[in-house]
């Protein structure tokens, strides 16, 4: 199993972790060791180009799916194996999210990590009944996750410059709310 894991932000982020954790999420969910998948951190700009490029939704969000071979969970007898896709995440976005929810900008990323992976495996969260088994299952990956690993996790270090206005965080946490609120899926084809 590969996952490639990018940091094209000016964030301090340790791409073990991440791709530790991606093997582990995927191992969880029956995927085979054959499937490949990438993450990529990325600035703000970036990430909203794409937003609005793939669902038509203006400004940064916190995470992109882009799946590539439709594949599924396995069933337990065979797992699925091909090229997962990709996910794109915005360390400024999550680091507001982070900040609003209590926690810190790595499980924060992580979080989001494997909300990613879910949405590459099919998931999604437009129904009520779809929003509660996929946000389950993300959380009870990330706590698993982290309680094997004994909460060692290394920080995001935030660059130098970064420091979250309270207009910034607003905006963030309504384009998350929008984006969660529509009936994309939050991933999209290529």
């Amino acid at each position: 199993m590969s996952v490639e894991v990018t940091n094209e932000s000016p964030w301090g982020i340790e791409p073990k972790v991440f791709s530790d954790l991606g093997t582990w999420v995927l191992s969880q969910m029956r995927v085979s060791t054959d499937c490949d998948v990438a993450v990529l951190f990325c600035e703000p700009a970036a990430i909203a180009d794409l937003h609005e490029r793939w669902m038509d939704l203006k400004g940064p969000t916190d995470v992109m799916s882009f799946p590539m071979d439709e594949l599924r969970p396995g069933d337990g007898k065979a797992a699925a194996d091909g090229i997962l896709g990709d996910i794109v995440i915005c360390p400024d976005v999550a680091s507001k999210q982070a900040s609003a929810a209590g926690h810190s900008t790595m499980q924060e990323m992580m979080l989001l990590a494997i909300h990613g992976m879910l949405h590459l495996l099919g998931y999604d969260h437009i129904g009520h009944e779809q929003e509660h088994e996929m946000f389950g299952l993300q959380r009870q990956l990330l706590l698993t996750f982290l309680a094997q690993r004994q909460g060692a996790e290394p920080p995001a270090v935030a660059p130098s410059h970064y420091e979250i206005s309270e207009s910034e965080h607003r905006t963030a946490l309504s384009n998350h709310k929008d984006d969660s609120s529509s009936n994309d899926s939050g991933s999209v084809k290529r």
